[in-house]
């Protein structure tokens, strides 16, 4: 059997990013799983550029990983009580694309932020940036890493036993999604 495909999207460009952290370690404790992470580095959503040159290749390169992927993993930070704008500039562009790569496809959600909420509103944002995607997204276990300076340690695994039975039930919730 060959191994599961899963597109990891971290809304943080940030060298170093804990959402970024969060997604290696989701491939981790999903076991069996080959995660290509998706570069979300793309240009500002703008219809100038659409009309002019079409469709960005790094974008249609995104969407494509969307759609070649047996589920995604999104791991998000939060901004001003939302995403980012890096991931909901990556959201528009995949809206814009000949073809919605997201209908029935699997998603899991989580996030990493500096609050106390380790990013419950972004997540909530992003529940509803999703909806006209039509994933089959999941509803929990919710995963939410709060001040998640102090949660990795310098190999950049998780060290709250919560947050890891937390992302392991997640990571098992997704792969039940698998067809």
């Amino acid at each position: 059997m060959s191994k599961i495909k899963l597109l990891g999207m971290s809304g943080s460009l940030r060298q170093g990013s804990y959402n970024t952290q969060l997604l290696h370690e989701a491939e981790r404790h999903f076991d069996g799983a080959e995660m290509t992470l998706a570069d979300l580095n793309l240009p500002l959503l703008n219809q100038d550029i659409e009309t002019t040159t079409g469709i960005p290749d790094s974008v249609q390169t995104l969407a494509d990983q969307i759609a070649e992927a047996d589920a995604v993993v999104i791991s998000t930070t939060e901004y001003n009580k939302g995403i980012s704008g890096v991931l909901k500039n990556a959201l528009d562009w995949i809206s814009r694309t000949k073809e919605n790569p997201l209908p029935g496809k699997p998603v899991a959600i989580m996030s990493a932020a500096a609050g106390r909420a380790g990013g419950e509103r972004a997540q909530v944002m992003l529940r509803n940036c999703l909806v006209a995607f039509r994933p089959r997204l999941l509803q929990g276990p919710e995963l939410f890493v709060a001040k998640p300076s102090n949660e990795f340690d310098e190999d950049g695994r998780l060290i709250n036993a919560s947050y890891t039975k937390k992302l392991t039930s997640l990571m098992e919730a997704l792969r039940k999604e698998i067809p």
